[in-house]
């Protein structure tokens, strides 16, 4: 059965983005909202088994807001979007690496 995971790390604090807001979107339709925990992940798969169907996706990771949590006043990035697309029945995991500033995401395993 496929399953949809993501986690955050914080590059200028060198550690999980805890409390930072992410949206699942699947063809412009908001599927789920979470908040990341205290290791920088949901608190399990966004999307698993029946309801992991082939098409394309979209995390939104707002960036700024959860900088702003950590006393970083002008963030340069806001909502980071992150547009894929997944075939039913595969696993994924979808990282966000960042600061303020940049970022980087990967199919990770």
């Amino acid at each position: 059965m496929g399953k949809l995971t993501t986690h955050v790390l914080d590059t200028t604090r060198g550690q999980p983005a805890a409390g930072m807001k992410i949206e699942l979107l699947k063809d412009g339709a908001l599927l789920r909202s979470i908040t990341t925990n205290a290791d920088g992940r949901g608190d399990g798969p966004l999307l698993e088994g029946g309801d992991l169907v082939t098409g394309s996706y979209e995390l939104r990771f707002h960036v700024a807001d959860y900088f702003r949590s950590q006393a970083i006043d002008s963030p340069f990035l806001d909502v980071v979007p992150v547009c894929f697309r997944m075939e039913a029945g595969g696993s994924y995991h979808v990282p966000l690496v960042c600061s303020p500033w940049a970022y980087s995401t990967y199919r990770g395993s």
